[in-house]
């Protein structure tokens, strides 16, 4: 997703012609930083008819592609809003779940960021990040931070390659992986996401060190990290290269997963799906004849964790 020229693109034109395409770099405030072809980037404000219009969450959010009227007489506005081709979203704390928050839209991959310790990885809440991938049709890549902390053996990590999912493992002090992180990310429009404390930050400094983003510190008496990126904003790089940087998720409610679909965003119930006795209609909860609960009994199918984050999400899912 590249900065749109001056003139091209449906949004401008449907419009007018005296507005011009644009990429939402930051929404916050009520204040739009705004990128527009040849890299200038420009702040404006959200015209007052586009707050009226039905969208998930806010009317714009970083990532939305725009036309912007730049000759306005109270500064530059936004015109009009894209289509999105993908969103991030969430259930929005502050209305209890019943509205969505999308932290970013038109993005091609989910690269959720864990760290080995300090703050130790919550596998429930990995497998919330993943879920919310799979239910809107991303790729996913899992990023194990802070690879110098690791304990040898097995850990936490592990299953979730056995299912298929990358594990990049990676030490933003140590530049461990970093290069494996730039091939993900490089080309692409990418959500960098996770808990706070992970390096999130620290792993993008490393990467593009002119960035200089602001790093926090974990805290000692909780284990848990600090925010230092307080609104989701896409950071424009090299090589037609886009990161969204969020801030940190202690928590993450699913939003737009239906009951009925949960069972297909975890992939290694798929296989498995079609052979129980009631088919689709089964929760994998109680029923028998289930296929699921088989192959979690085999152990080595499905990872009996996995199912019950799984029968725990579907208990949160109305």
């Amino acid at each position: 997703m590249t900065a749109p020229e001056r003139g091209e693109g449906g949004t401008a034109k449907e419009a007018g012609s005296d507005t011009v395409p644009g990429l939402v770099l930051l929404a916050r405030g009520g204040v739009y930083r705004v990128a527009l072809g040849g890299g200038e980037v420009i702040e404006a404000s959200l015209r007052g008819r586009l707050k009226l219009e039905v969208r998930t969450g806010d009317a714009v959010v970083a990532g939305d592609r725009v036309a912007v009227r730049l000759a306005a007489a109270d500064g530059a506005t936004i015109e009009s809003v894209g289509p999105r081709e993908s969103e991030l979203a969430r259930s929005d704390p502050r209305r209890r779940g019943r509205r969505a928050k999308v932290i970013v839209a038109n993005v091609d991959r989910i690269v959720a960021v864990f760290a080995h310790d300090r703050p130790a990885p919550n596998p429930r809440l990995i497998d919330r990040f993943l879920v919310l991938a799979e239910a809107n049709h991303l790729p996913a890549t899992l990023v194990a931070n802070k690879a110098d902390l690791a304990e040898r053996g097995p850990g936490p990590f592990d299953a979730y390659a056995r299912i298929g999912y990358p594990v990049l493992h990676t030490c933003a002090r140590s530049g461990e992986g970093l290069e494996a992180l730039r091939d993900v990310l490089s080309g692409r429009t990418s959500v960098l996401t996770g808990p706070s404390g992970v390096g999130k930050s620290s792993l993008l400094n490393g990467l593009w060190p002119g960035l200089d983003l602001a790093v926090g510190e974990v805290s000692e008496a909780v284990g848990k990290g600090r925010h230092t990126t307080v609104a989701a904003r896409l950071l424009p790089l090299p090589d037609e290269t886009y990161v969204a940087d969020t801030p940190g998720l202690r928590e993450l409610g699913l939003w737009g997963v239906e009951r009925a679909e949960l069972d297909a965003c975890f992939p290694e119930f798929r296989a498995h799906l079609e052979d129980c006795r009631f088919g689709r209609s089964c929760s994998h909860t109680h029923e028998p004849g289930c296929a699921v609960r088989v192959a979690v009994g085999e152990g080595a199918a499905i990872d009996p964790e996995r199912y019950e984050s799984y029968v725990a999400l579907l208990d949160n899912l109305v």
